[in-house]
C-alpha cells in the first residue's frame, strides 16, 4: 500500500486499468471456452445472459477510461452523447404524437445539453433541481400548447420519466469528478471507478444467485428471476467488494461498503424498473429494433448507473457535507 500512495495519480490510475482490463479479458476468454461445450437449453441460456452482463461491464469500464482519458470536461461530453442516445432509444420505443415533437425537441436539444452545461459549470444548485422542479413544470405546458389533450397524462409522464432517468441519472455521474474532497484532489475518477464497479458486481451477482437459489420471483409478470434474496444477495456481495475497494476512494472501509450497498441496491431496482417498462413497451431488450435506434441495448447496459448514480452522489454529499 506504501508503494502505491508513492505513485502518481496518473500512475495508479493507469494500474487500475491495467488490472481492470485484465481480469476482464481473463473472464472474457474463459466464458468463450466454455461457450464451446455442450450445454443444456436451460444452461445455454444461463451463459447468455452472463455474456450479456459482461458485456455491460466492458461496456462501463471502457466508458470510465475515456472518461479519464477526456478529463472532467471530455467525461461530462462523452457521458452527455450517452445520454442523448439511451434516451433516443427510449423514446423510440415509447407511443408518441406528432403534439409531442416540441416536447421531444425540448427534451434532446435544450434540456439534454443545458443539464450538462451545468455539471460542467459546477452549477450545484441549479444542476440538482433544474429537471424535477422546472423541467417537469416545462414539459407538460409545451405538450398543452399544441393542442392535443388525448392521453395527455400518460404522453407527457413518459417524456418526463425518460429525461428523469436518461439525462438526470446519468448526469451525476460525471458530477461525482467535481466533488471536493480534502486530500483527493485529481482522483475523481477512482470515485467513478467504484460506482461503476459495484453496480456492475450486483448485476452479475445477483443474477447468478437468482439462478441458483430456489426461485420466489417478487413479480413474476415483470421478471422471474428478481427475488427479494437474490437482490439482497447481489447488493451485499457488492457491499463487500466495494469495502475491499476502500483504499481507491476517501472512504473508510466501513464508509466504503455502505456507500456500496447503497448504490448497488439503487441500480439493481433500477434495473427491475427498467424491465417493468420493457414489459409496457412489449420487447424484451432496449433497442430490439437495431436499424431504428442505433444503439442497441445500451439503456439495458447503463439503466442501473442511471438510478444509483443520482443517490450516490447525494448519499456521498450530504454524508460529507461536500461543496464544489
Amino acid at each position: 500500500m506504501s508503494s502505491l500512495r508513492q505513485l502518481s495519480v496518473s500512475e495508479q490510475v493507469g494500474l487500475l486499468f491495467l488490472i481492470l482490463f485484465g481480469v476482464l479479458l481473463l473472464v472474457t476468454a474463459l466464458t468463450f471456452l466454455t461457450s464451446l461445450r455442450e450445454r443444456t437449453p436451460e444452461q445455454q441460456d444461463g451463459l447468455a445472459r452472463f455474456q450479456h452482463d459482461l458485456r455491460a461491464v466492458w461496456i462501463f469500464a471502457t466508458l470510465f477510461w475515456l472518461a479519464w482519458v477526456s478529463g472532467a470536461p471530455g467525461a461530462t461530453l462523452l457521458f452527455g452523447v450517452v445520454s442523448f442516445l439511451a434516451l433516443r432509444e427510449y423514446i423510440t420505443l415509447m407511443h408518441t404524437r406528432r403534439s409531442d415533437h416540441r416536447s421531444l425537441i425540448l427534451a434532446f436539444f435544450i434540456v439534454l445539453p443545458l443539464q450538462y452545461v451545468l455539471v460542467a459549470n459546477r452549477n450545484f444548485d441549479l444542476f440538482s433541481v433544474f429537471i424535477p422542479v422546472y423541467i417537469f413544470l416545462a414539459i407538460p405546458v409545451v405538450s398543452a400548447l399544441a393542442g392535443d389533450p388525448e392521453r395527455f397524462l400518460e404522453r407527457n409522464a413518459k417524456i418526463q420519466w425518460g429525461v428523469m432517468v436518461c439525462v438526470y441519472g446519468m448526469s451525476h455521474t460525471p458530477a461525482l469528478l467535481l466533488l471536493n474532497f480534502p486530500n483527493y484532489a485529481d482522483r475523481g475518477a477512482f470515485l467513478v471507478f467504484f460506482l461503476v464497479f459495484v453496480v456492475a458486481v450486483a448485476q452479475i451477482v445477483q443474477e447468478l444467485a437468482s439462478r441458483r437459489l430456489r426461485r420466489r420471483p417478487v413479480a413474476r409478470q415483470i421478471s422471474r428471476s428478481f427475488s427479494y434474496r437474490a437482490w439482497l444477495i447481489g447488493a451485499l456481495v457488492a457491499a463487500f467488494v466495494g469495502a475491499l475497494l476502500y483504499w481507491i476512494t476517501p472512504f473508510k472501509a466501513g464508509q466504503a461498503f455502505v456507500m456500496a450497498f447503497i448504490a448497488s441496491a439503487c441500480g439493481t431496482m433500477g434495473e427491475f424498473v427498467m424491465k417493468a417498462l420493457k414489459r409496457d413497451a412489449g420487447v424484451r431488450w432496449w433497442g430490439n429494433q437495431a436499424s431504428v435506434t442505433g444503439a442497441v441495448g445500451l439503456l439495458d447496459r447503463v439503466a442501473p448507473l442511471c438510478f444509483a448514480a443520482p443517490v450516490f452522489f447525494h448519499s456521498v454529499r450530504w454524508y460529507f457535507k461536500l461543496s464544489f
